[in-house]
């Protein structure tokens, strides 16, 4: 029988400072990792220790913050390139999340990269909604907010969307004439998701949705739980190995960037809650042609400008059938969130995703 002293896994949990570090929720991801490593001691202790070390590891300083050049709402829109004779490029992110995937830090940045090559690019924030926003549904995200953030530029800019954000720039070309759209891992055609991932997001939000609508909002902590529960044991597994990774290091640094961005943001007002799960999700609105925005249909194939879509052939979020058809496609072999900050990213997305923005004016 192994004598070794038992670990304090609560005390390694709960750390003695910075609680803020940690997985949100965290009473579900304890539940979790105890689950997935009910038959592996030393994972399990590797996983604890990897926790505490993400708690405690010192972060870095933020990146200088880009300028602010409209608002809408609580949507800012900030500039992190110069302003050029050429279309501006405006990169919209997901509601889920915070924008800063696509500016993480000084080296994994997508925006400083385009800023860097020569495009005027912009980056979308959606802010945090207030309490009157509630109502606020994913088309007036697009009406409300993104629209007239894209009207304060001097000309059209193309649009790039990412996740969720592909799908909003989709529906503002619908309303908003541009010269280009480019979407990387947007959802569209939601039939494409395996059954079981629909069965699991359709589950979990039939059990928030009465706590969504009486609160107004979609906590954060809800969507974190459907994206643990997509893959319980690579959710651990990686834990696990951050334990390893030596301090200071290029890998603990991108640990923590990428895991503090997973677990902030804002939360979705109830209304892109229910657009999203009732009406995209669970009704696959876009993906049969029947989603409208500002009291039009949206239709891909209809855009007049150029379109780009690329999707991951290891996505596990936004799995690559899901993309919408546009007029090229781009396949790559990376998963959602390595495919933006990861340490191929340069090379097979931003330097190729660049070439395509110049050769459409931006």
């Amino acid at each position: 029988m192994d004598s070794s002293p038992t670990p304090d896994y609560f005390a390694l949990a709960q750390g003695d400072a910075a609680p803020q570090h940690g997985p949100r929720p965290l009473p579900l991801f304890l539940n979790i990792l105890w689950r997935e490593t009910e038959d592996d001691a030393e994972l399990r202790r590797r996983a604890f220790t990897g926790l505490r070390k993400y708690q405690h590891a010192a972060r870095p300083p933020a990146p200088p913050a880009a300028r602010c050049v409209a608002t809408a709402g609580a949507a800012r829109l900030l500039q992190h390139g110069a302003a050029n004779d050429r279309n501006p490029v405006v990169f919209v992110p997901s509601l889920i999340n915070p924008p800063q995937v696509l500016d993480l830090s000084e080296g994994r940045s997508m925006l400083r990269h385009m800023a860097a090559a020569g495009h005027d690019a912009y980056l979308v924030d959606w802010g945090t909604p207030a309490p009157q926003d509630a109502q606020l549904g994913l088309d007036g995200h697009v009406t409300e907010r993104l629209l007239p953030l894209l009207a304060a530029l001097p000309r059209p800019p193309i649009l790039v969307g990412y996740c969720l954000g592909g799908s909003l720039t989709l529906a503002a070309a619908a309303l908003h004439r541009v010269p280009a759209v480019a979407t990387i891992a947007a959802p569209w055609r939601f039939d494409a998701f395996p059954t079981a991932d629909l069965d699991l997001i359709g589950g979990l939000w039939r059990g928030a949705k009465p706590m969504c609508q009486r609160i107004g909002y979609v906590p954060m902590e809800v969507l974190q739980s459907g994206f643990w529960a997509m893959d319980p044991a690579r959710t651990i597994r990686k834990y696990a190995a951050f334990a390893d990774a030596d301090a200071g290091s290029d890998a603990e640094r991108a640990f923590l960037a990428v895991e503090d961005w997973a677990n902030g943001g804002a939360p979705l007002t109830y209304a892109a809650g229910r657009d999203l799960f009732d009406g995209l999700y669970s009704r696959n609105l876009s993906g049969t042609g029947r989603w409208q925005v500002g009291g039009q249909t949206v239709d891909p194939a209809a855009l007049a400008c150029p379109t780009l879509s690329i999707v991951s052939t290891s996505d596990r979020i936004v799995p690559a059938a899901a993309g919408p058809r546009l007029r090229e496609e781009r396949s790559l072999s990376l998963g959602h969130v390595g495919m933006v900050v990861g340490g191929r990213a340069r090379e097979t997305l931003w330097e190729p995703l660049s070439h395509w923005l110049f050769t459409q004016g931006g």
